[in-house]
């Protein structure tokens, strides 16, 4: 078992592994891209399990945590545990299948970002957050269907979805509810 402050991995049945993204995502936030991916591609398994909780953080860490998720050969489940948002949302619509955890919420929004400077600066600045916000809008509209261009007009809102919306709306493939207790 691997464990960090942000992440921990561990296997739980034979060629079964699962990461707990608990924390927010990049230097700031919490994990780090570098050492995540460093871990993923150590890990020997068919399937990864990644259970998430997680506010988000930086686009380009959040991208190249989900690319190195894709690019490893096993079948990645995402599992929402309580909040995947900003960040840490795209990553667990990337994923190979979504599970929403009943109660659990999914957040999506445009990239936003902090610039000094004088209106050029605005202006790449502004340039910039367009082509990340499409490029995360791109990744919803493969999983949910649509064009990124309606995903981008949803970003821009902010939306809040629960289980049943996330699933309703494509972005979750189901809704793991607990058998009721008679």
């Amino acid at each position: 078992m691997t464990t960090t402050p942000c992440f921990v991995i561990r296997n739980v049945a034979p060629k079964v592994a699962e990461i707990d993204l608990l924390d927010g995502i990049g230097g700031w936030w919490g994990v780090e891209a570098s050492e995540l991916i460093r871990e993923i591609r150590d890990i020997d398994a068919d399937e990864i399990r990644l259970n998430i909780n997680s506010p988000g953080g930086s686009v380009f860490d959040g991208v190249a945590i989900l690319n190195a998720l894709r690019q490893h050969p096993a079948k990645v489940v995402a599992n929402v545990l309580g909040l995947a948002a900003s960040a840490a949302s795209f990553i667990a619509v990337g994923c190979d299948e979504v599970v929403m955890a009943d109660n659990s919420t999914m957040m999506i929004h445009d990239a936003s970002g902090v610039v000094v400077g004088n209106a050029q600066d605005m202006s790449e600045m502004s340039d910039l957050l367009d082509m990340l916000s499409d490029n995360i809008a791109s990744i919803y509209a493969a999983k949910a269907g649509g064009t990124a261009q309606e995903w981008r007009a949803t970003m821009r809102g902010e939306k809040w979805y629960t289980a049943d919306a996330a699933v309703e709306a494509g972005l979750a493939d189901r809704v793991d509810q607990r058998p009721a207790v008679e």
